[in-house]
């Protein structure tokens, strides 16, 4: 249904009636914030997606698990729309609430409820530096965490897909979401729970097959992390090393690689040579030595290694899109593909001919490596024109600038007409009569080649 000012506010006062005080609101400041995510990284979003143009009519703040059912269960009764929301950290407009309703806010569920041998048990809206520390204090690592860490535990598993540990670990699908208990929009006001390949259909969908109140995550014994810094100033030869890289007696954690022209706004621990290629590895302490004499063999220089983990945690906050986040913070106009495939390493000239004058900043992976495709936007047609000739050269691309479900979907298309018969979940966001076949393997993927064509 569609909400007036009147009738969201009578929802607002029946879901606190039945649920508690404050955990409902209708404030306008707040339904703004909660009503918009990082999707200005895209241009094309920013101009499709500005703040204030797809509001809620409230936001719900539930401080407990048990309340998101019955809350789901009210908005079923009442033909809410609801969309579920993290910190607030995704880059793809996933949690804009395009027809109004609910904002459910999930960080006031934010407890550690065990640390168990491989595994740890966090509610949603536990942010994932805790979830490591605890970890950590357990002598444990977790397989994986993105390189916005201080994003939610269940933000990263419905929206997000990789990070550090994906080299070793895959993504986000490949094992690392254990068990899941989700609360579906079916009128029930009860949860059930998901193990193994199961939880397929609730990882990368953005909630809209039901929202997970409580995940298992796998952990496996910590090892030794630190920090390198390396620079080289050929590029060829730094491309090199990169894809030597899984050969290190133990798998880095995260090796990202950036050309001169996306160094110099990196927030990094140390000042960066920004006429020169940047190569940033989280390794096992024991294989310092292994991958010093690769970068020494390639023509190019150990900067520092730093011990501390907390090193390791601000060279991941410089992984995956971020980069692209610090150039745009500097005033540059550009937009980012992200891209996938051994052209990468093979020919990256090659792949700079798609976009003229554009920068890649690279991550590794085992089979082949994955980046961010970096290039001064000019129009949502330029970038569109591009799609086509990355897969003419045997690339694989994910466009970040489109809202829609694109993994896991037949997945979620089987699983939506059971959890959310009404289609109240995150409206807008998967294409029900889409034909897709299923795709729940993902390890060290070349991203697939499919995008949607957005209209204004």
């Amino acid at each position: 249904m569609t909400l007036t000012p009147e009738s969201a506010a009578a929802f607002a006062e029946l879901v606190t009636n039945e649920l508690g005080e404050g955990i409902a609101s209708t404030d306008p400041d707040l339904i703004l914030k909660c009503s918009s995510d990082w999707s200005r990284m895209s241009p094309i979003l920013q101009e499709k997606l500005p703040p204030g143009r797809f509001p809620a009519d409230l936001v719900v703040r539930p401080t407990s698990a048990e309340q998101v059912p019955a809350f789901l269960k009210l908005a079923f009764e009442h033909d809410v729309p609801v969309v579920p929301r993290g910190a607030g950290t995704g880059n793809y407009g996933q949690a804009t609430p395009f027809t109004g309703g609910a904002v459910l806010d999930l960080r006031g569920l934010d407890a550690i409820v065990e640390v168990g041998d491989g595994y740890v048990v966090a509610q949603a809206g536990a942010k994932l530096t805790a979830v490591d520390d605890a970890v950590r204090a357990s002598g444990q690592d977790l397989w994986m965490f993105p390189s916005t860490k201080g994003s939610t535990v269940g933000g990263f598993v419905a929206g997000g897909s990789a990070g550090a540990g994906t080299i070793e670990f895959g993504t986000t699908a490949d094992g690392f979401v254990a068990a899941m208990t989700i609360a579906p929009c079916d009128g029930s006001g009860e949860t059930f729970h998901v193990e193994g390949e199961a939880t397929i259909p609730y990882v990368h969908t953005y909630g809209v097959t039901g929202v997970a109140t409580e995940i298992t995550l796998r952990c496996s014994p910590a090892r030794d992390w630190v920090a390198m810094y390396a620079s080289f100033t050929d590029y060829d030869k730094a491309l090199a090393v990169h894809r030597a890289l899984p050969g290190l007696s133990v798998l880095p954690r995260l090796a990202s690689l950036d050309e001169p022209g996306l160094v110099a706004t990196l927030p990094a621990a140390l000042p960066l040579d920004a006429t020169k290629t940047s190569l940033r590895i989280i390794l096992e302490a024991s294989t310092v030595e292994e991958a010093a004499d690769l970068v020494v063999e390639g023509s190019g220089e150990v900067v520092a290694v730093f011990e501390d983990y907390a090193e390791c945690d601000r060279l991941s906050s410089m992984s995956y899109n971020h980069p692209v986040y610090f150039l745009q913070k500097s005033g540059r106009n550009c937009f980012h593909v992200e891209v996938g495939g051994l052209p990468l390493w093979d020919s990256p000239e090659s792949v700079r001919t798609v976009y003229p004058g554009s920068m890649i900043h690279m991550e590794l992976r085992v089979e082949a490596p994955m980046a961010m495709y970096v290039a001064d936007y000019e129009s949502e047609a330029q970038v569109l024109a591009g799609f086509p000739k990355l897969e003419e050269l045997g690339i694989g691309f994910h466009s970040p600038h489109q809202w829609a479900v694109d993994r896991h979907v037949a997945e979620a298309i089987a699983t939506v007409p059971t959890t959310d018969p009404k289609g109240l979940l995150n409206q807008g966001k998967l294409d029900r009569d889409a034909v897709v076949p299923p795709q729940a393997d993902t390890r060290n993927e070349v991203l697939i080649a499919r995008t949607t064509v957005l209209s204004s």
